[in-house]
């Protein structure tokens, strides 16, 4: 499926209202390795990790340095954070 592609819309809307209900984080997480590859798993956590990173306002060099990641995802991160009601900024502060 590549992202044009309608059913990657309702997919993604099914999959968010089912881990939307549930209430289980070990589930949830549980899910998340059987659904994923190591690969994305590892990927995602560090997605989440960048996040959090950028939102306790730490500099995006020394992101990089400790998640291995690049200036231009981190750059992307930064951006979607400071996007008003930013998606990212109202995960993170649930946390």
């Amino acid at each position: 499926m590549n992202s044009a592609d309608p059913r990657v819309k309702e997919n993604l809307d099914e999959l968010s209202r089912a881990l939307a209900e549930t209430a289980d984080p070990a589930l949830i997480e549980a899910f998340l390795r059987c659904l994923l590859t190591p690969a994305e798993t590892a990927d995602i956590a560090g997605r989440w990790a960048l996040v959090k990173a950028l939102k306790a306002g730490t500099p995006q060099r020394k992101i990089a340095k400790n998640l291995g990641v690049s200036l231009c995802k981190i750059t992307r991160g930064s951006r979607e954070l400071k996007k008003p009601d930013s998606a990212f900024q109202r995960m993170v502060n649930t946390d």
